[in-house]
Order: structure tokens, then sequence, then C-alpha cells
């Protein structure tokens, strides 16, 4: 029945070849016309596990709770803090007004609460110590408050040297400061610029990266028309840092980050290289058309069909799912690979035909009975391969198996309908000899010969390299698909290195200040867990003991910050001065020194420092001034920010920052506590281990961790399930079609040979599994199985010498143009992408290794053998 009705359409669709033909065109344009109206990709990698999932339905609420998920963060980083701190403050200010691109700008754990409080977040003793420390330092800061200039830096320098004169300070203890300033100094005269930093001078641990980055949040006004919905906005953010000269003012650069400039620059990974790949890859499988066909009015009639398919299909796949997703776009590279096959076998075995009887019509009428039942079945089979994942809540690929199982049907039949109209038109010319491979009889004698030895041999080694799938690894962290080399990635993953960023995370949501406080208690117990901030973490405790500490320091501070008189500024030759003097005591000093002191390290910095000295006095004006505001500049953000932080009154919830306490509680009174990891924030195992034990204690819990946690298991599980929905319904729709268990079993043996040496070739090579190219292994049963039905039919039909015929030369071709379409994908500049056709091409060699050398052997003689 199936046969004949295939063969009736194929005859209608070449008695009506125009009308067929004018029909099919234009529903191609009307579909391309809807495509271009409605396409949109999805680029948020969250979005690709089923958002019914209970975890997923709190991701969500979280996200639209606190407005996560449309941020961009801005990551200032310059060489010294207070540049940092200079860069990042012009920067809010300059876009605070932008109303056209922003809904809000808030600086973040920096601002004006933390510089007038910041003291009173640290421990009383540490306060207490800091405090007591200003009435050393206030004579050296009355003096550079009062004259901010070389003159005023050298009559600090010179109050130091006295100290040290009088034993009041050990000349090693000034080997680092001076040696700092030397350095700088040095570099100033060798370089023309340098950088200075106070905050370095007085501390006594190195900075860290984070003391010298700060962080914008801004919350974009997005245009959901555009592809990349954020890029105005973080077009306004790098075009302002250009305006206010971060790079030559401040040695400051600015990088984005976050949920908006991520899915924005993953469109643009997924587009880069797109259209020349696309070009290479339709080049290329028109050189194997020709190869394979060796007719430009076949291969015109293979690539018309072929498009009309594509251009259909999309339009019903938008259709059905509304938006593209960075796995369902894949659909259109594995619809030309896998479609461009029907048109191979049909075209191919139209040649065959066309060979023995030169009449057109009747040669693609006997084409239309050959291929009618292998070419059903391998539809049926490979929609199934795809759509075996619709029942999972793996989101991402259940919509890509949707698009592309209609897309295999649709090809099918496009193929019996459009192609043999088109060839209809065309008329190619009779062909002059047989098509097939003469030249394999010697390998298909020796697969007939030694079949039994095959498929031992064959059964061996994949059994032997089973227990190899112990080691196979699942990449569980989605980040890991995409491309490290965009910025708001690199970005990312450079944050994450430090967990006091947060950048890992873990939130759980409550409505009460007393549940808040309990979560928090319970978190600070896990051993997982680094540390717990929640809302009440930004009201410091005994905050009377340290307001009446700073109350202190500010008496005898306030007045050296704030002169009465700023002196005039000095003329050079005042500077000139005063750099010689300082040198010559700076010698003088080291000179004084006695025994083993004489030869030590202040010894020697103060002469290197002397030397830096004398070789600026005796340099141009230029190079002094330049040389005063490395100095000075930093030395005035310094005093700005002490000044602020000796202004600290009480904090408590009510007199938060609106910015700062709005991110940690919704107006409704949803509070959120975060925990954040201990240990190796990049490792995958420190994740999941981070996120298992904080589930543990608070099961409801939200984050990135515990999104891999969870995602990872949906995977898996999505996996699992779609592996055996495909296998149940492969198997069912063969035995339907064959009638026969063991003809069953000689199309799914192979298969299954062939998957499973392509998960022990993946150990070797060391290539993961992860959220995308897993989709491989489930196409694998459904690409697989319709090479095999190809061989299996006509082993039945009493075919022998299958690798000489004209089967073998069109499931090689299909073949190679199947693995051009993936390995394009295996080109892509983005990751997840490339290890998809990747694993894809691996998987086509080892079914096609399996088809043509394993089933012949299998298989054995036909029960029935025909000539």
């Amino acid at each position: 029945m199936l046969t004949s009705i295939v063969v009736s359409i194929v005859k209608t669709c070449t008695r009506f070849a125009i009308p067929v033909v004018l029909v099919a065109l234009a529903l191609a344009i009307a579909a391309g016309y809807y495509t271009s109206r409605n396409f949109q990709i999805n680029t948020d990698i969250n979005t690709l596990i089923s958002a019914k999932l209970d975890w997923r339905q709190r991701d969500n609420q979280f996200d639209k709770a606190f407005d996560r998920d449309s941020t961009i963060l801005a990551v200032v980083d310059s060489p010294t803090p207070e540049l940092t701190s200079a860069a990042s403050a012009a920067l809010e200010q300059k876009l605070s007004s932008d109303t056209r691109h922003f809904s809000s700008v808030q600086p973040l754990g920096s601002g004006e609460f933390f510089e007038k409080n910041g003291l009173l977040f640290l421990p009383e003793a540490e306060v207490r110590k800091l405090t007591s420390q200003f009435s050393s330092a206030a004579p050296l800061i009355e003096i550079m408050a009062g004259d901010p200039s070389i003159r005023g830096l050298t009559g600090a320098l010179e109050t130091g040297l006295a100290g040290v004169k009088r034993g009041q300070v050990k000349l090693d203890n000034t080997a680092r400061p001076f040696n700092l300033i030397a350095g700088t100094i040095e570099d100033v005269l060798k370089n023309g610029n340098a950088t200075f930093s106070w905050r370095q001078l007085v501390s006594d641990k190195p900075l860290t990266d984070a003391d010298r980055r700060a962080f914008i949040e801004f919350k974009p006004i997005l245009d959901f028309n555009a592809l990349e919905p954020g890029k105005q906005a973080t077009d306004a953010i790098r075009q302002a840092a250009r305006e206010l000269d971060f790079a030559g003012k401040y040695h400051a650069r600015v990088r984005l980050t976050g949920p908006v400039p991520m899915a924005d620059e993953e469109f643009s990974t997924v587009q880069d290289g797109a259209v020349v790949n696309g070009i290479g890859t339709v080049l290329i499988v028109l050189i194997i058309l020709w190869m394979a066909l060796h007719s430009a009015k076949i291969i015109t009639a293979v690539f018309i069909n072929l498009f009309i398919g594509l251009s259909i299909t999309t339009a019903v796949g938008l259709m059905m799912v509304g938006s593209l997703n960075l796995l369902s776009i894949a659909f259109a590279v594995l619809f030309v690979g896998l479609g461009v096959d029907f048109g191979i076998q049909f075209s191919v075995r139209y040649r065959s035909e066309r060979y023995k009887n030169d009449d057109l019509r009747t040669a693609l009428a006997n084409a239309a009975e050959y291929v009618a039942v292998p070419l059903s079945l391998a539809a049926m089979a490979t929609a199934s391969g795809f759509m075996s994942f619709l029942p999972t809540d793996y989101k991402g690929v259940s919509e890509l198996g949707e698009i592309a199982g209609v897309g295999m049907l649709v090809a099918f039949f496009s193929s019996i309908t459009v192609l043999p109209a088109l060839l209809s038109l065309f008329n190619p010319p009779g062909e002059k000899e047989a098509v097939g491979y003469a030249f394999l009889a010697p390998l298909d004698h020796f697969l007939e010969k030694h079949r039994v030895i095959i498929i031992v041999g064959t059964l061996l080694v994949a059994i032997a390299g089973l227990p190899l799938l112990y080691f196979l690894k699942f990449d569980f962290n989605p980040i890991n698909l995409r491309s490290n080399k965009v910025e708001s990635i690199s970005t990312f993953l450079d944050l994450r290195k430090d967990p006091n960023t947060g950048a890992n995370a873990i939130n759980v949501m409550t409505n009460s200040d007393e549940d808040a406080r309990k979560i928090a208690a319970r978190l600070e117990k896990v051993p997982e867990v680094l540390r717990v901030i929640s809302l009440e973490s930004f009201v410091p405790e005994d905050q009377p003991a340290k307001l009446k500490l700073i109350a202190e320091g500010a008496k005898v501070l306030d007045p050296a910050l704030n002169p009465d008189s700023i002196d005039a500024a000095p003329s050079d030759q005042e500077n000139v001065e005063a750099l010689n003097e300082s040198a010559e005591s700076l010698r003088k000093v080291a000179d004084d020194a006695k025994g083993a002191d004489s030869k030590g390290p202040g010894a020697v910095a103060s002469r290197r420092l002397a030397d830096a000295l004398e070789k600026l006095a005796e340099s141009d004006q230029a190079t002094r001034d330049k040389t005063q505001a490395i100095f000075v500049e930093p030395m005035q953000i310094v005093f700005g920010q002490l000044r602020n932080s000796l202004q600290a009154q009480p904090v408590s919830l009510k007199n938060l920052p609106p910015g700062l306490a709005n991110s940690w509680e919704t107006k409704d009174g949803l509070q959120r506590v975060e925990a954040l990891p201990r240990g190796d924030p990049n490792d995958n195992a420190t994740l999941r281990k981070f996120a298992g034990a904080v589930l543990e204690a608070e099961p409801n819990a939200v984050g990135g961790p515990v999104s891999i946690l969870k995602s990872g298991d949906t995977v898996v599980r999505a996996f699992i399930h779609a592996g055996i929905w495909a296998l149940l319904v492969i198997s069912l729709l063969l035995w339907l079609a064959l009638r026969r268990i063991t003809d069953v079993l000689l199309t799914l043996v192979p298969l299954l040979v062939a998957g499973a040496v392509t998960l022990e070739i993946c150990v070797l090579i060391g290539m993961p599994l992860n959220f995308a190219n897993i989709v491989a292994l489930p196409l694998l049963l459904g690409v697989g199985v319709a090479f095999k039905i190809y061989y299996v039919t006509a082993w039945r039909a009493g075919r022998t010498n299958l690798l000489q015929s004209s089967l073998t030369r069109a499931i090689f071709f299909s073949a190679l143009t199947t693995a051009t379409a993936f390995g394009s994908l295996w080109l892509s500049s983005h990751p997840g992408t490339a290890s998809m056709g990747k694993l894809l091409a691996l998987s086509l060699v080892t079914t096609l290794a399996a088809v043509l050398l394993f089933q012949p052997a299998l298989m054995g003689k036909p029960r029935d053998v025909r000539d």
C-alpha cells in the first residue's frame, strides 16, 4: 500500500509538474515572508529548560522579583583603587541622567553610603587600631592637605625623616614606601607616565584585584524589536567611557557582563561567521552533489527542492515555538544535512533506473517504487529520533526536535512531490553508464567470506570498550557552552575567581524578617558556605562603640584634612629646590645609619629615592608637573574618602539607601538571603557540592549553582527518556514495516554498536557530553537507522553485492553532505554549537562505518536472491 501511494503521488506530480512547482514556490515565498516578519532568537540559556519545573519557577520568581535578568554590570578596573574610584564615579555621574538608555544606575558596594559608613563594617578592634593611628598621621596629612604640591610632598617626607633621626621610626621600616615612591618617579622619567596608590603605600598587604575593581549596575531600556535588545545601552556605556577618556585620564577600562550583554553577545557569537560557513557549506554540498549526480539539472532540482523545504520548515517552526533558541536554530543545518539525503536517494535511484530505461516518466515511477518503503521508513525514523525529546523537560532540544521532526516530514514529502516535478520539467539527459561502485566488488566478497570474523571482531571491540563509559564525563556547567572570547563571558569568568563577587551565589527567598535570620543561621553552619549575606548584614554591629571611636578620631584628623588655608602653588624653581633638599636629607639619613643599618634595605631605599628625586629635579618642568599630578590627584581622592569616613552616622534598616535596600527586599516584603561558596568557584565539582549542601539545608534555594545541578539532572534524565522513546518508536516502525523481529534486530544492532563506539571514542579523545552535543545521541538512532533501512530493505528484496550498487553510492554521498552540514556546526564560533557539530560528525562516521562494513556482514546472503 505504501509503495502504491508513493508511486501514485510521483506519477501525479510529474504529470502536473508546472502547477506543483508553482504551488511549492508560492508556499516557499509566503513562508519566507512570514519568517522575515516573525524571526526571533532567544539567546537566554536559562530558557533551555522547561519553566514548568518547580526550581525553574522559583528561578523565574526570583528574577522577576529582584529584576536580575535584565541588567548590565559594568566592571571598572584600573591600576590603583584611587583611579578606579574616580573613573567609576565619573561614569556613574555621566550616565545617571541618561533616561533614554537606562531606568536606573546603581553603584554596587561603593558610593556615598559606603564611603561614610565603611568604618562601621570593620571589627571594633580594627576601628580602634585605625583611629589610634590618626594622631601620628595628622602632621603629615596636614602638610600635604595644606600644600598639595611637590613642595608639600617633600615637606611630609622631611617630617618622616625627622622621625627616623629621632629614633621614632626604624630606617628599615621605610624601605617599602621609599621604594614605591622611587619606582613611580623612575617610571615617569623612563616612560613619561605612571600610577601611584596611597592606599598601597599605607597598607601592610598587597592590593588585590578586588581592591582595584568597582561595579556599577545598569538597568537598561531594552529594544525588543532588535535582535540584540541591549546593544544601544551597552554602546552608550562604552561611548561614555571613551568620552571620559578612561584609558588616558584614569588608566582604566570598563568591561560589561550580566544577563543583557551575555544574551546580546551570545547572538553575535552564533551569528559570527555564519554567513561564511553557510556559503562554504553550500559550495561543498554542490561539489558532493556533482560527484554523486553528474548532472547540473538534477543538482538544480535537488537544491530548489531543498530550499523550498527549508523555507516552509522555518516558517512552520516559528509558528510552533514562537522564537528559536540556541539549540533549535541548528535545525537549518540539520535540515540541509539530512533533508538532502532524501533528494540524493531519490535522484541516484532515478539515475540508475534512467540507465535501464531512457524514458523519463518511467524512470521516475520506477525510482519511486524502489525507494518508497526505505525512504518513508527513513523519514519516519529520523523524525522519531528528533521528536523523542518532545515529552522531556529539556525545552531547548524539545523545540529542536519539534521543528526538525516536522522538517524531516516536509523534506520527505517534497522529495516525492516537488523533486519529481522539477526533474520532469528539467528533463535531464539519460545515463550512459551504470550508477554504482563496481570497484568495491572485492570488498563485497571479503565481507561475505569473512563475515563471522568481522561480526565477532566488531562486537568484541565494542564490548571491550564498554568499561571506558565509566569515565564518560558530562559538563553540567552551561557557561562552558559560551565563547570565553567575548567580553561578557571572559569578564564573568574573571569575576567568578573571587567568591566574594557573588558570581556563583545561591539565594533563598522569604517574606519574614525572622525567617531570614533563621535561614542565615542555618546556612552559616553549612561547611561549603563561605559567607552569608542578607539585608541585616548592612546594619553594622557594635555601632555605638565604633561611632565613639570615629568621633574621637575625627577631632584629631578633621583639622589636618581641612586646614584653615591652603598655600599658594609653588613655582617650579621652588619644587626643584624642595626635591634637591629632600634628596640631600635622604642621603644624610642613609649615611648616618650605623652598623648593619647603613647597608640595610632602608638605607638602600633612601639612596634610591634620593637618586630619583635628583633626576626629577634635573628634568624639565613638564615632567615635574606630570609627576606632581600622579601623586597629588590620588592623594586628594584619598583625603576626600577620609573626610567622608569621619562622617559616619547610625545605620538602621530604615535609613539604608533605597537602591541598596531594594536589591535585597522588594516593596511587597520578599527578602533574599545570599550564600557564597567556599573553595574553587571555577570547579564544577565544588559548585555541585556547594549546591547540594545548600539545598539540603534550604530545599527552595535558587541561583547559578542550583541551576547547574538541577539542569544537569534534567538533561541526563531527558536524554535517557528520549533514547528510550526513540528506540521504542523506531523499533515499532521497523516491525510494522518489516514484520520480522530478526530484520528489526539486523537494523538496530549495528546502530547500537555505532552508538557504543561513539561514546567510547568520546572518552578516548576527551570530549565530554554537554547540554548541546547530547542531542547527537538520540539523533544517532534516527539518522543511523535511515541508512541501515536502505540496506535492509534492499537485502529483503533479494539484492546482492550491495556495496557495488547505486544504493551505496547514494548512502555514501548522502553521508558526505550530512557530514558537511554537521562540519559547518563544528566550525561555529559558538562552543556549544561547535561541540554539537563535532559529536554529530563523530557519530555519523561510526554510523557510516557500521552501515558499509558491519551491516553487510551481519545480514549475509539474502533469503531470496534476485539478479
